[in-house]
């Protein structure tokens, strides 16, 4: 024990020490140390429970993301359907519209030519009646004399059916 107090250490005194020492770990043992790590082992609890929902949440999100990506893909889908049945449609009334148009177009000309035709034989029929007329008057001043415009008239009229007929044959 000589060398310890060459030292200056006294050996009570270290007794002393070393026995607060332990009575102060154990008390800090008791009242520090288990709640810390109480508290260490509940935030590592919550740590983990953190990082599950955090990937709980990513699986969720990849989820939406590709159930958003299918509707994005058949919303694309029918929209380009859509588009399809409405460019049929535009193209059914084009032709529906052109065929009328063509129909109508003929049914004009038609009625054109009908109308040509009818103006075409009431001029034809005015001019016979006129050249009977002039042919009458000439024969009139011919003949000096009254003629029956009646009886002339017929004959004339049918010279002139029998001249057409005869062009026509």
């Amino acid at each position: 024990m000589g060398g310890l107090a060459s030292l200056g250490i006294s050996m009570p005194t270290l007794l002393a020490q070393i026995i607060n020492f332990v009575i102060l770990f154990g008390l800090l043992y008791l009242v520090a140390y288990k709640p810390i790590m109480r508290m260490l082992d509940e935030r590592s609890r919550k740590i983990k429970e953190s990082m599950e929902r955090t990937e709980f949440i990513k699986q969720q999100a990849a989820r939406a993301e590709e159930e958003a990506a299918e509707r994005i893909e058949a919303a694309s889908k029918e929209g380009q359907e859509v588009i399809a049945r409405a460019m049929r449609t535009g193209e059914e009334v084009r032709r529906g519209a052109e065929q009328q148009s063509r129909q109508e177009a003929e049914s004009l000309i038609a009625k054109a030519r009908a109308e040509i035709q009818r103006e075409r034989d009431e001029a034809i029929g005015e001019l016979r009646k006129e050249f009977a007329d002039l042919t009458i008057l000439a024969a009139e001043k011919v003949i000096d004399r009254s003629l029956d415009k009646k009886a002339h008239r017929q004959i004339i009229d049918r010279v002139l059916e029998e001249s057409t007929q005869l062009k026509k044959g």
